[in-house]
């Protein structure tokens, strides 16, 4: 699960990690409002003023701007709340922006100059390790730095069972080009970031930039993080954070049915129980010629409500030209899927596109026989290729 910049930094500033004065705010009035009150208490005169919504690359769509007056707040709050908002992460449709964050002004002047550099905990899936990833290039696109100048990218593998090491922060901090009180303080923050990450069971904690003051903090001005979804219950209070808003509304929509729902490009749409079947059926299509629309897997549970569910889900895509349901009958009866999906398919009433239904294993001809003598526009199979064969003839139709 995702959440947002300034929910993030809650549980930064709850494990030590220094941030600057931010308020969040959903009106232009309450911006200008937050932004008075971080001047009576920080002093500063110049603010940001940033998008919050769930994709980075904020700033290159005009979603971040600084404000060097409290007319210059009011203009970008009206500005930037209520707008579309498209980055390179949030395709061409972009996100619509509900609240903003206003923050102080922390690159002011002193003994030496502001440095923006990028630190992030990462669950390294390929060595059941996390990984500390650091870069002295803070405030870009790290995967184009990645990319371009991969001797930029500071790697340190961390062994969960003992977590992070001393010796393994300072060696982050030296990488990274820091000296004196500004060495000492990243070894403080890099202790506080990875207690974040690992008391918030998060799959990654991304601090980009962090900031090296002029006077030799460490803050971090920015977070992205992933909450790990199957441990969101024994974090009710991180569950409660979600922006249903952010989210695709047919994925909020099959969460709510219990069903896992993600969004493709395609034109077949799929419903399956199993994942992994779920992955070898859409092979299946594109073998045919089709694209799948989506990954639609049921579980364990599929009956009328749920197939119901899946199908409006499905047919909302106004690209789907066909619905291959392709269910294997382990856990559930296959006779119970074919009486659910009849059920489904008279409740919703008269659907337009051919629906191909593949059933194998318990109960499995039984199940094609309620396919079969149920009079609506609905084909059976029984080989995974042969349905994908009547998904071809209903495409080329």
């Amino acid at each position: 699960m995702n959440i947002h910049e300034y929910q993030a930094k809650d549980i930064l500033k709850s494990c030590g990690v220094k941030v600057p004065m931010e308020l969040v705010a959903f009106t232009v009035e309450e911006a200008i409002e937050n932004a008075k009150k971080i001047q009576a208490e920080t002093g500063s005169e110049f603010f940001a003023v940033k998008a919050q919504i769930h994709a980075g690359g904020r700033g290159k769509g005009g979603g971040v701007k600084i404000a060097k007056s409290m007319d210059e707040v009011k203009e970008h709050a009206e500005a930037i709340l209520g707008m579309t908002l498209v980055t390179p992460q949030t395709g061409p449709e972009g996100k619509l922006v509900r609240k903003i964050l206003i923050a102080e002004n922390v690159f002011y002047p002193g003994e030496s100059d502001p440095k923006e550099l990028y630190v992030g905990v990462l669950l390294d899936r390929s060595t059941s390790q996390n990984i500390i990833m650091a870069s002295t290039e803070g405030g870009m696109d790290i995967e184009e730095v990645a990319e371009k100048s991969p001797e930029k990218i500071i790697k340190e593998r961390i062994d969960p069972t003992i977590g992070l090491q001393g010796f393994q922060a300072r060696k982050v901090a030296f990488a990274l080009g820091l000296e004196g009180a500004a060495f000492k303080d990243m070894v403080k923050f890099l202790f506080s970031l990875y207690k974040a990450y690992e008391m918030s069971d998060s799959t990654m904690f991304e601090i980009n930039p962090v900031l090296k003051t002029s006077d030799n903090q460490i803050m971090a001005l920015d977070a992205k993080v992933d909450l790990d979804d199957s441990a969101l219950y024994r974090h009710k209070a991180y569950a409660e954070l979600r922006d249903v808003y952010e989210e695709d509304p047919a994925e909020v929509e099959a969460s709510a049915h219990g069903l896992n729902y993600v969004k493709l490009e395609g034109n077949v749409g799929c419903m399956v129980n199993g994942a992994g079947l779920a992955m070898a059926t859409m092979d299946m299509i594109k073998l045919v010629g089709g694209e799948p629309a989506n990954f639609l897997d049921v579980g364990g549970g599929a009956n009328a409500t749920t197939v119901e569910a899946g199908f409006r889900i499905i047919l909302k895509d106004k690209n789907v030209k066909a619905i291959l349901i392709n269910i294997f009958g382990g856990i559930v009866r296959c006779d119970r899927v074919a009486n659910g999906v009849v059920e489904a398919y008279k409740n919703i009433g008269e659907i337009e596109i051919p629906i191909i239904v593949r059933l194998q294993g318990t109960n499995a001809e039984e199940g094609a026989e309620i396919i079969k003598n149920s009079g609506l526009n609905v084909t059976s199979a029984v080989v995974l290729k042969d349905a994908a064969e009547r998904v071809k003839e209903a495409l080329l139709a």
